[in-house]
């Protein structure tokens, strides 16, 4: 009767009684967790639309006369910030953070609630300053998404002006909306997990979330700290960054200032940010490979601890980025050193992803499609990523194509993949019915053989020699002509792939409507999440009793047991071997 009473104190509180409490101000995280993810979608379904316009230009120079070469360095840089920050973190912590965390740590909500709406709407804020800068004179700016002064703020480049400042105060609002949200999300795990639910029983998704966001709130602040700093060198004519200089024939009033220091601040948010974005995507793709596999996680406490160990390692290795700079060669050994342990902890997570599928009951759905897909895509980067750590290869492959192919499989196709594989994978609890599978099956080849007949040739590519960033190459005697023909094949490859996302977003808004009904637990998962009463998740989530954790959430294939998994509210039996959580 106690927690009865409870249960309806806590409904009396923030239980939402109108549209705009329960739908638009709502501080329900499952709510703010579709706000997030809805806004995150199409921002990047934006960003995509930039990439085709890019690939037409360099497929098809001399075509297209609306995509001029400002336009170009424009598209570049947008495409660049909104897939790294405004989608990929976004939806990734905002989106499936919010959603998960409560529901897999068996709470009713976020800790702060309130505080946990506002980063919502601080997102959205940072969202329209951000598209804003296209409608202003001169429209956004086109420093690259790296933002690299002194050329980001000096006359020549696109978007020097309202461009760059409504850029650095769009990150700024972004770094605040994280920061409300991650502290949210640090003291609900440490301090809202239900009766029975350690830490070494919390499932991988919930350690990639967690950690992701601790490196979030020791990395971003050097990113907001520089926005700030480049702002001043902007409007009030500061020198942190500029150094004395002439643009355009005039000397400019800067001295002193080093260009080098905003590389080193921006490198130390964004390496981290890589695995801001991929340790999220570890988590949720080893439950998914679990769950499709119908098979333990293997090695679950040599998984957390690589998850723990990239997280440290991520912050030692920021200056790979920057051999080009001119560094002393004792620290390009260094970081070239880094670098190459940081790829330990990361094959180790391979091998174990492998180990998992290794004599399981592997269902072929749509999530486990993808989740396969990841394995290979994310190997695949990184081992070019191990060319690129190499000083003596980094330094003639930097501005080439080798880098945007290199980047793209690691920070862009992989997170994807592993994003299409969780919305698939929680789509019938979220909105309680299920996508249509042959659709699903369709959307996955298409974007599974399409990335790679997009960056596999962009490898050759940067081998010839061909560089980034550039509108056109024009005739350039070390490159043949044959590059050209495959730039216009990557082009038609990136269209198909981006027109049939058209697909997956059909498939998600009819299935919404005319799917048919997921009942409890479609997968036969074990994690909490797929346990709560009512499916999709209520209010409160858990009802008048929050559920007590008996087991760790990988208990598949259990000897002695009536189903071929066991959830982690169910208590243990005698009949029951729990080796599996023992041994792990």
């Amino acid at each position: 009767m106690q927690n009865v009473a409870i249960a309806d104190q806590i409904d009396e509180l923030h239980d939402p009684q109108t549209f705009i409490t329960k739908y638009i101000w709502s501080q329900d995280h499952k709510v703010i967790a579709i706000q997030y993810g809805l806004t995150a979608v199409f921002v990047g379904l934006i960003a995509l639309a930039l990439s085709g316009l890019m690939r037409l230009q360099l497929g098809f120079p001399d075509t297209f006369d609306f995509i001029n070469p400002s336009d170009y360095l424009q598209f570049v840089t947008m495409h660049g910030m909104i897939m790294v920050i405004y989608l990929l973190t976004a939806l990734l912590l905002g989106g499936f953070g919010n959603y998960l965390i409560p529901l897999m740590i068996g709470a009713r909500d976020m800790v702060f609630p309130f505080l946990n709406m506002l980063s919502y709407w601080f997102y959205l804020v940072s969202v329209i300053v951000l598209l804003a800068s296209f409608f202003v004179p001169g429209g956004p700016t086109g420093a690259g998404w790296t933002l690299y002064p002194p050329q980001a703020i000096l006359p020549g480049t696109p978007g020097y002006d309202w461009g760059i400042i409504l850029m650095l105060v769009s990150l700024a609002i972004f770094i605040v909306a994280f920061t409300m949200g991650g502290l949210n999300y640090v003291t609900t795990v440490l301090q809202a997990r239900t009766h029975g639910m350690t830490l070494m029983r919390m499932p991988l998704t919930i350690w990639g979330i967690f950690t992701a966001t601790v490196l979030g709130l020791l990395a971003f602040p050097a990113l907001l700290v520089s926005a700030i700093m480049m702002m001043l060198d902007k409007t009030l004519g500061t020198s942190f960054f500029m150094p004395a200089l002439v643009s355009l024939g005039e000397n400019l009033d800067y001295s002193g200032g080093s260009p080098i220091l905003f590389q080193h601040l921006f490198w130390f948010f964004g390496h981290p940010e890589v695995y801001i974005v991929a340790l999220p995507a570890f988590g949720m793709v080893s439950d998914v490979l679990a769950t499709h596999a119908r098979k333990n996680i293997f090695g679950y406490r040599m998984m957390v601890w690589a998850i723990v160990i990239i997280g440290g390692l991520s912050f030692f290795v920021w200056a790979h980025h920057m051999y080009v700079s001119g560094m002393d060669p004792a620290f390009g050994f260094f970081f070239a050193t880094t670098t190459l342990i940081i790829a330990v902890p990361t094959a180790i997570k391979v091998y174990n992803w492998v180990l998992t599928l290794w004599k399981g009951n592997i269902q072929l759905t749509v999530p486990m499609l993808f989740a396969i897909g990841f394995i290979f895509t994310f190997t695949h980067g990184g081992l070019t990523g191990l060319f690129l750590g190499n000083v003596t290869i980094d330094l003639p492959l930097s501005d080439t194509y080798f880098v945007v192919a290199h980047f793209h499989m690691v920070m862009g196709v992989s997170p994807i993949m592993v994003l299409f594989a969780a919305i698939y994978h929680w789509y019938p609890l979220l909105t309680g019915k299920m996508f249509d599978e042959r659709l699903g099956k369709i959307h996955f080849w298409f974007t599974f053989l399409g990335t790679y007949a997009i960056y596999l040739p962009m490898h050759y590519l940067g081998f010839l020699g061909v560089p980034r960033r550039y509108f056109a190459m024009g005739s350039m005697d070390f490159i043949p002509e044959s590059a050209q023909t495959l730039n216009q094949s990557i082009t038609i490859s990136a269209l198909i792939v981006g027109f049939s996302q058209l697909i997956f977003l059909y498939n998600v808004f009819v299935s919404l409507r005319n799917g048919k009904p997921a009942g409890h637990n479609p997968w036969g998962a074990t994690s909490l999440e797929w346990q709560t009463p009512d499916v999709p998740p209520h209010h409160g989530n858990w009802g008048p009793k929050l559920p007590q954790v008996y087991r760790w959430a990988y208990d598949y294939g259990v000897p002695g047991a009536k189903e071929d998994f066991i959830p982690q509210n169910r208590p243990v039996t005698d009949s029951e071997q729990t080796a599996g959580e023992r041994d792990a």
